[in-house]
């Protein structure tokens, strides 16, 4: 079987690539070049997509003996991540740029271009098990696990991946890396956003936004309380960093509760008015196979790292869903809604959609 091993300059993308040629698979190492001008994206122990990384990525592939190519992918990269983020900022939405990376550039270029040139799959580093069943669970590090942003491949992306890291965790990852002398066995994980250098999100925003300044308003009043310099800058949940000039007549600390891009306002209020129990999605991708035709009780994970709550889940064409057993604060309009089967091989995921809005039952959606 022939695969394309995609090696990030990581550990974890070195030890898959490592464990699929000893499985017995003709690999071909290919590093993704995904700036436009390297020197502008982080480096060193918060690194990602680097020329830094594009070395390290070059050496382990001479370690494990397999062949090794740079694919150039930056203008596909800037178009469908990087100007993706700044455009769904400018909506009043907080996108996850890594579930988008996985989406547009992993799964769908790189694979697609993969299977052109005769390769049979994708082996990635992603911490996350695709049994022979076809259905993708979580890693069994569950701190590492990164099926949230995998959520969003179709079942026929899946079958033409590899997710050799699965059972393992990030620990044995590493010895394994050592032991096999792979030069990144400690190399640090990267952090943050890959194509913000300085990691500030703000700034790279109003770089390219400019500045609009505008009204931050209570949500239990009406009155202005503050103003800002793009809308943009917020995201539901947020309370540090809001410039408020009157506090509250509660002395309580408030929250964003909503940015209205139209008018260049952002909602404050206080923290038990973040409260959601119901969740619409957009563009739902069911990857367990059939979409139900009915309500499922299940679990989903609302953010890339939050804890899962149980749900109605229900699909209705183009539209998902998520009715929550109990509250839950901070729900941002853009980030996934996945849903989850719990099983004792591991939770599976059933599906994904992107999150548009979410509300307490009874309001209007």
């Amino acid at each position: 079987m022939k695969v394309l091993a995609a090696m990030s300059g990581g550990v974890d993308s070195a030890v898959a690539a490592a464990r699929a040629a000893e499985a017995g698979y003709d690999v071909t190492g290919v590093h993704l070049a995904l700036s436009r001008n390297p020197q502008t994206y982080r480096s060193g122990a918060r690194g990602c997509c680097t020329l830094e990384d594009a070395r390290d990525a070059r050496r382990a592939a001479d370690v494990i003996g397999i062949p090794f190519y740079v694919w150039d992918m930056a203008d596909r990269f800037h178009a469908d991540v990087v100007d993706d983020f700044v455009a769904e900022y400018a909506a009043g939405r907080t996108p996850n740029p890594c579930l988008r990376c996985n989406e547009k550039i992993k799964f769908a270029a790189v694979l697609d271009r993969a299977l052109a040139l005769g390769f049979d799959a994708v082996v990635t580093g992603h911490h996350a098990r695709l049994g022979a069943d076809g259905l993708l669970r979580r890693s069994v590090d569950l701190g590492k696990d990164q099926s949230y942003v995998l959520a969003v491949l179709t079942r026929e992306q899946l079958a033409h991946s590899i997710f050799p890291l699965g059972d393992s965790t990030k620990a044995q990852v590493r010895e394994e890396a050592a032991r096999r002398d792979l030069a990144v066995a400690e190399k640090p994980d990267s952090h943050d956003i890959c194509f913000i250098a300085d990691g500030d999100t703000r700034g790279f925003l109003h770089s390219r936004l400019g500045g609009t300044p505008g009204d931050i308003v209570d949500a239990t009043t009406g009155e202005v309380v503050g103003t800002h310099e793009g809308a943009y800058a917020y995201t539901v949940g947020q309370r540090r960093g809001l410039d408020l000039r009157r506090p509250a007549a509660d002395g309580k600390p408030r929250y964003v509760l909503s940015i209205t891009p139209v008018t260049n306002t952002v909602t404050v209020g206080p923290a038990e008015a973040l409260e959601v129990d119901r969740v619409h999605g957009e563009r739902p991708v069911w990857t367990a196979g059939e979409v139900p035709s009915s309500e499922i009780d299940c679990e989903v994970q609302l953010r890339a790292h939050g804890e899962p709550v149980r749900a109605g889940v229900r699909v209705d064409s183009d539209r998902l869903v998520a009715e929550l057993h109990r509250p839950v604060r901070g729900i941002a309009a853009g980030q996934a809604v996945v849903a989850y089967r719990p099983d004792p091989a591991g939770d599976i995921v059933l599906g994904s959609a992107t999150i548009t809005t979410a509300e307490r039952a009874g309001a209007p959606a």
